[in-house]
C-alpha cells in the first residue's frame, strides 16, 4: 500500500522545534542553523496546508494543529528509530558518538582515546560534551558515560567504577588545613551541577553539621572548580578518579580520607544497540582502561 508521507527530515525538524518551542534550540540540537530549521518547517507546513506554529515577535508556540500532530510524530520517529536499531545483522557504521561530561572527557577520557583509535582505526569517534542527558534515539548519540545510580529507563547500563569524594586544594593552602575545624578558616568551592558535594562528604566522614557549607564560591562545572582549587582559591570536594590527574601531578593535594559516593560512573546506550560492533568494542576497551586505572 502506498503511503503519502511528508519528507522525513521535516518531521525531525518539527519534532525538535515543537519539543523546545524554539527554532534556535532545535537547530543547536540538530547541528543546523535556525534558518534551516525554519525553512524545513515551512516546507512541512506547505505540504500539509496548515500552520503548525504560531509565530510571535520573540515567541514561538504550537498551533492547535501542531499540538495535535506533535505527539504522533514523536511516537512515530521513536518507533522508527527502535526498529532501525533492532535490525538483525545491522552493518557496522564505522562511527561512534560519545556523550560525556566535559570534565571527565578532558581529564580522563581524551588522554586515553589514542589507544582506542590505535586499536580500532576503522571507528571514527566524536565527543558530545553538552551539559545535558542525551536521548540516544533523538540526538544521534551512540553511548553515554553518566554519573548516577544506574536506574535510567530504557537503557542498557554497565557500571564502570565507583566514585569517591575527597577534599582537595593546592599544596600552598594544604598547610593551613590539618583537621575539619580548620576548613572553617579557608574558602570553600562548590560545584552546582553535582548531586554530592560538601554535605555528602561531611556526612560520610562522620562530620555532619560540623561546618557551615553555605559560604564559598560556586561553579557550574567540575573543570572550573578544579582549576580554581589548583590555583589556590579554596578547597573543593574532588571526585576521584576525575581529579586523579591533578592529584598525580601535584597540582591538588587530598586533605582527608575519601568517602564513597552514592553514585558511580556508568556506560549507557539504547538497549537494542548494546551489541553494535562499535559499542561493544568501546565498552570492552573502556572497562579494561578503568580496571587498569584502579589497580
Amino acid at each position: 500500500m502506498a503511503h503519502r508521507l511528508p519528507p522525513l527530515t521535516t518531521l525531525r525538524l518539527f519534532e525538535a522545534a515543537g519539543r523546545h518551542s524554539s527554532f534556535k534550540l532545535a537547530a543547536e540540537e540538530l547541528n543546523l542553523t535556525p534558518s534551516a530549521v525554519s525553512h524545513g518547517i515551512q516546507t512541512l507546513e506547505d505540504w500539509l496546508g496548515v500552520a503548525l506554529f504560531v509565530r510571535g515577535n520573540r515567541t514561538l508556540a504550537l498551533s492547535e494543529a501542531g499540538a495535535a500532530y506533535l505527539p504522533q510524530v514523536a511516537a512515530t520517529l521513536e518507533a522508527l528509530a527502535r526498529a532501525t536499531d533492532a535490525v538483525p545483522g545491522r552493518r557496522p557504521s564505522g562511527r561512534l558518538r560519545i556523550s560525556t561530561a566535559p570534565t571527565f572527557a578532558l581529564r580522563w577520557l581524551v588522554p586515553r582515546l589514542p589507544t582506542f583509535q590505535e586499536r580500532h582505526p576503522d571507528i571514527a569517534v566524536s565527543l558530545d560534551t553538552a551539559l545535558r542527558q542525551s536521548d540516544f534515539r533523538r540526538d544521534g548519540v551512540d553511548v553515554g558515560i553518566r554519573v548516577g545510580d544506574g536506574a535510567w529507563p530504557d537503557v542498557a547500563a554497565v557500571k564502570l567504577l565507583e566514585e569517591v569524594l575527597v577534599p582537595v586544594c593546592a599544596p600552598a593552602l594544604a598547610d593551613r588545613v590539618r583537621c575539619v575545624a580548620d576548613l572553617a578558616a579557608v574558602p570553600l568551592l562548590h560545584v552546582a551541577s553535582t548531586r554530592e558535594d560538601w554535605d555528602a562528604w561531611l556526612e560520610g566522614s562522620g562530620n555532619g553539621g560540623a561546618l557551615d557549607v553555605s559560604r564559598g564560591v560556586r561553579f557550574d562545572t567540575m573543570h572550573l572548580a578544579m582549576e580554581a582549587a589548583a590555583s589556590g582559591l579554596g578547597v573543593m570536594i574532588g571526585r576521584r578518579p576525575t581529579c586523579d590527574p591533578l592529584i598525580e601531578s601535584g597540582a591538588l593535594v587530598p586533605l582527608a580520607a575519601p568517602v564513597p559516593a552514592r553514585t558511580a560512573w556508568w556506560l549507557v546506550c539504547a538497549r537494542e544497540a548494546a551489541q553494535w560492533p562499535e559499542i561493544a568494542a568501546f565498552r570492552a576497551w573502556l572497562l579494561a582502561e578503568m580496571a587498569n586505572a584502579t589497580k
